[in-house]
This record gives C-alpha cells, sequence and structure tokens, in this order.
C-alpha cells in the first residue's frame, strides 16, 4: 500500500511516521498492491487529529480522530477503518472474490463487530418554508436535534444544518 503524509500546522517526526507506516501495513492483508494510504496529521484548537483515508478499488475508507496524543490516535483510527472494510466486505462479496476474512484474526478488533439493522422505522414528511440561515440556527437549538433540514430563502435550495463533533455547526448545501 502507497502511504502519502500530510502535514497541517504539526511536524511528523521520522518515530511517528514509522509507527503509522506499520500499523497501517497490517492493513495490506485487505487490500492489493493498488491501494492508497493518505494520512493527515494536523493541530486543531490544541489538539492533535488524525485523518486516515484509504482509496482501493473504487472504494473509500476513511476515519477521523481527534485527541491528545497522535500515536493513540492512530490506535482509534485503524479499529473504525477494519469495521469500515469488514461491513463492506460482508455487504459486497462479490469485489472481494480473493478476499476471506478470518474472524479470529483481525488486525484492529477485537471481535467481530455487530451487525446493525438499517431498516427504515420511522418515516417523516414535512413542508419546506423558506427561511434565512440565521432562523435555521434558531430552530436547530430550539428542537434539540443534531440536524435541521430547511429550504434557505436566498438560494431557493435545501439546506441541512447540522451539530458538528466539535460543537460547531456545519451545512451541507444540496445541488439538485
Amino acid at each position: 500500500m502507497k502511504i502519502e503524509f500530510i502535514e497541517k500546522n504539526f511536524k511528523i517526526i521520522d518515530s511517528l511516521k514509522d509507527a503509522i507506516k506499520k500499523k497501517i501495513s497490517k492493513l495490506d492483508r485487505y487490500f492489493g498492491e493498488n491501494a492508497k494510504a493518505r494520512v493527515v496529521c494536523k493541530m486543531e484548537n490544541k489538539k492533535h487529529k488524525l485523518e486516515v483515508t484509504i482509496k482501493n478499488e473504487g472504494l473509500l475508507y476513511r476515519s477521523e480522530v481527534i485527541g491528545d496524543n497522535m500515536n493513540e490516535n492512530i490506535d482509534l483510527a485503524l479499529p473504525k477503518i477494519e469495521r469500515q472494510i469488514i461491513k463492506q466486505y460482508e455487504k459486497k462479496r462479490d469485489k472481494f472474490r480473493n478476499l476471506v476474512i478470518d474472524y479470529s484474526d483481525l488486525a484492529f478488533l477485537d471481535n467481530k463487530p455487530e451487525d446493525i439493522n438499517k431498516e427504515i422505522i420511522k418515516k417523516k414528511a414535512f413542508d419546506l418554508d423558506p427561511i434565512l440561515i440565521e432562523d435555521a440556527i434558531d430552530f436547530l437549538d430550539a428542537i434539540d436535534h443534531d440536524f435541521y433540514v430547511f429550504l434557505n430563502s436566498k438560494t431557493g435550495k435545501v439546506n441541512v444544518l447540522y451539530v458538528r463533533g466539535n460543537g460547531g455547526l456545519g451545512l451541507i448545501e444540496c445541488n439538485y
């Protein structure tokens, strides 16, 4: 697997780079030699942020971890990616013709991830009235949800306002 390192407000020392390479190489068993890993190390708000993205045969696996230490972050990020690999494998076994996962020999996980029932259990419909982003922020606070869907009165497009992991807000603007 080819590994690309990107530094943003953080200097990756050689020992950290070697440790990350060694740990990511344990995932080689799931991929061919064309797989590419992108590791982004950065400082954000006095916290270490590690993003690991692996691309292989049109599939994408991604994990993002924020913590006090990059070494700990890599130990948290790779089990997330391994879970994604297993989930994808079980979903689409045809794309992994030559791969057989031995659940007793996982690289980072202690056991096989539990299956989560992904059926729709509730359906809602509602009318979208055009509002400003500022009003959507107020509505998001009022309903105490993680997201709020609204029709942006300035653009005329559907937007999703959501609470990010760090407590800030994110805005998704839908193009259609």
